[in-house]
């Protein structure tokens, strides 16, 4: 195994080297065998300066001829090297007086750098250079890596620490921890081949393979890379599933009641991920499930229908969500469904007095509430469960781990801990969800309940604003309401967008016979309930909003959405705040405005929401254009964070590194720690997400 010997070890590395390095998360030298190179450039042979084009990056050699001092605008330094077939002017916006002087005429060079055109013919701004005695200096035997960058080490540093850590991979006995008989039928390089061949590539080496990184080699370490997480994930399953949880028996007295009081039948998914739910309470060990669907496909009510299991064995359930806007509006939804049942529900969430507060807490700790809901303050000090059965957690990429697990430890009774029911509207592709959820089991809702009607999706330039600003108005005039989404609250010259208080004051103004409203994230709870309350009763027809609103807010009579500077928004959270209408019997509009002009992949995240209305589409397709950090959530640890692998990239090494996984467990297991060790170190323990 590759020794966790630190860098200082290396010659030169001392503490000012050693903290920039670990600015590129490189402590060791394991870290700097693991720290790939981004692309690669051929310096394996000299360029006649004759056939030079701009935008070729070339090795060149020549002959100094001219090297002199100009004031075009600013000083500079110009050196004109020749080699027979033509010329070539290297220019230097900054130098010294001793390189001035080693740049003599006669001097003989070999450069490297991007070709461009200049005032006098093709020219190299600030190129990589050396002086070369003789006329047959040795050119490099390998592609030349470029690493990723870091403020205070050049990438010729780089690459010379990194071919010290090479130099001692034979000392280190860098340890294939993936037995022959498992990579039998991978046909792959051992792990010291495939470490050489990366940062080393022959001059022969097929480099578009290794730019797109399909090369046999880094197919090697993304593979082992996958595994291990993977197998972080199956052993946290197999360890928390070797605690006790709650035993829930089937008592369908008090669900039956719940499901008779609905003005509608649950959808055959909605059923099947139920059933799901309930086979997992009724087993002696912590349910792991993730429930996903679209908006609006109904997991919320799935979740209560379920918690009925806890509440009939007298235990409790908690609901943590990621908004105060989202608590306020389950604590409405259970009240209504479970306090005619008997079944109290407590919310903890927005600033309450002290004394109801206490009360909250008082009736938590006795078990009086038997449903707690809330946003962080469900697992802050104070709160005290008498009995939680199941920790129920929505929208869970916006949770860091470290809040999942205090909520999953908050309900710890004796060895026992509750069940955990994780639930998103941010459908996740299934390459995805096979190794970000290998703990997790998966329930997926894929149908919307009767009358939901798909949402038509336009795409308009702002200065087409007058023309949206009409259809609000028809709209509203027609009995229906609108959203109209801001990014800021405020404007600020960094991020100039339309700010949501200036929108609301201009449309109240271009619209004086509608009733405007707004809410945003730093009102006052009860204001943004009050607020959400008028609009819900159709007091307010046109709700201004950031994107507070995003999940959770739910009025069927709203059939427009106008979002402002979509461009700068995520495939995610645009379909989330699309999905806050459609949700009636009423033909329902989004309008995306943009402000040009359009970069590229904005217009493609833009077009994927104009012809699909598919959550697990939108998915894919964000997951293709922006990886996987975009879909688990920018605070998600461990996949988000993969050093070689892709996730969108690799995925058809899923299956195989499933099966892996099992061997490994079952035949290997004491080769697990040192995997993990290698590829995730210290961050194992942010896989405990429970």
């Amino acid at each position: 195994m590759i020794s966790p010997t630190p860098v200082t070890v290396l010659r030169g590395v001392g503490g000012a080297v050693a903290e920039r390095l670990r600015a590129l998360g490189v402590e060791s030298i394991a870290d700097l065998l693991f720290l790939l190179p981004l692309r690669y450039e051929d310096r394996t042979r000299i360029v006649p300066l004759g056939v030079l084009h701009p935008g070729q990056r070339a090795a060149v050699e020549g002959e100094i001829r001219l090297t002199e001092i100009a004031f075009r605008g600013r000083r500079q330094l110009l050196c004109r090297i020749e080699d027979g077939t033509g010329f070539l002017t290297l220019r230097f916006f900054h130098f010294s007086a001793e390189q001035q002087r080693s740049l003599a005429r006669g001097s003989r060079l070999r450069c490297f750098g991007e070709v461009r055109r200049g005032p006098t013919g093709l020219e190299i701004v600030h190129p990589e250079y050396r002086r070369i005695d003789g006329a047959a200096a040795p050119v490099t035997d390998h592609l030349t890596p470029v690493y990723p960058a870091t403020e205070g080490l050049t990438q010729g540093r780089l690459r010379q620490l990194v071919g010290a850590a090479l130099d001692r991979v034979p000392a280190l006995e860098v340890e294939d921890l993936l037995p022959p008989a498992l990579l039998a039928a991978e046909t792959m390089p051992s792990l010291a081949e495939a470490l050489r061949y990366v940062h080393r590539p022959p001059p022969d080496a097929p480099i578009d393979a290794l730019i797109a990184r399909r090369h046999p080699a880094q197919r090697r370490l993304a593979f082992e890379e996958l595994l291990a997480h993977h197998l972080s994930l199956k052993r946290l399953r197999r360890r928390i599933q070797r605690e006790a949880g709650w035993t829930l028996p089937v008592r369908d007295d008090l669900k039956q009641r719940l499901l008779a009081s609905l003005p509608f039948r649950l959808t055959a998914a909605q059923d099947r991920a139920l059933g799901e739910i309930e086979a997992d309470l009724a087993r002696p060990v912590p349910m792991l499930r993730l429930v996903q669907g679209d908006v609006g496909c109904g997991k919320t009510l799935v979740a209560a229908l379920a918690a009925c299991r806890a509440i009939e064995a007298g235990a409790q359930i908690a609901l943590m969500a990621p908004t105060e806007l989202l608590a306020d509006q389950h604590a409405r939804n259970f009240r209504r469904w479970f306090e005619p049942l008997g079944a109290p529900v407590a919310l903890l969430a927005g600033r309450p007095s002290a004394r109801a507060r206490r009360e909250t807490l008082a009736a938590v700790r006795g078990g009086d509430a038997r449903i707690a809901i809330g946003t962080h303050a469900l697992f802050q000090e104070g709160v005290e469960f008498a009995a939680l059965a199941v920790a129920i957690v929505d929208e869970q990429h916006r949770f860091g781990v470290h809040q999942r697990l205090s909520l999953r430890e908050k309900g710890a009774a004796g060895d026992r801990r509750p069940h955990q029911l994780i639930m998103t509207a941010t459908p996740i592709p299934r390459t995805l969800a096979m190794t970000a959820y290998a703990d997790l089991d998966v329930s997926v809702i894929d149908e919307l309940p009767p009358g939901r009607t798909a949402v038509r999706t336009v795409v308009l330039a702002d200065s087409r604003r007058d023309q949206v600003v009409l259809r609000i108005r028809e709209a509203c005039r027609g009995g229906r309401q609108a959203y109209w989404v801001c990014p800021l609250i405020d404007e600020s010259e960094e991020m100039p967008f339309q700010a949501a208080e200036e929108t609301a004051a201009a449309l109240a103004a271009a619209l004086p016979e509608i009733r405007v409203g707004l809410i945003h994230g730093r009102m006052a709870g009860t204001a943004k309930e009050q607020t959400m309350r008028r609009f819900q009763h159709g007091e307010i027809q046109l709700l201004v909003a950031t994107t507070v609103i995003e999940v959770g807010v739910d009025v069927p009579n709203a059939t427009l959405m106008v979002i402002e500077n979509a461009e700068r928004m995520g495939l995610a959270q645009l379909h989330q705040l699309r999905g806050r209408v459609g949700r009636g019997a009423h033909a329902s509009s989004c309008v995306l405005l943009y402000r040009g002009p359009l970069a590229p992949l904005a217009r493609e995240r833009l077009a994927v929401l104009r012809t699909t209305n598919d959550g697990f589409e939108v998915a894919r397709r964000d997951l293709a254009l922006r990886g996987p950090g975009e879909l688990l959530g920018t605070r998600q640890t461990g996949l988000a964070q993969l050093r070689v692998a892709d996730l969108a990239r690799d995925a058809d090494l899923l299956p195989r590194v499933q099966v892996a996984a099992e061997r490994l467990l079952d035949r290997w297991p004491e080769r697990i720690e040192p995997l993990l060790a290698r590829w995730i170190g210290g961050a194992e323990r942010y896989g405990r997400v429970g």
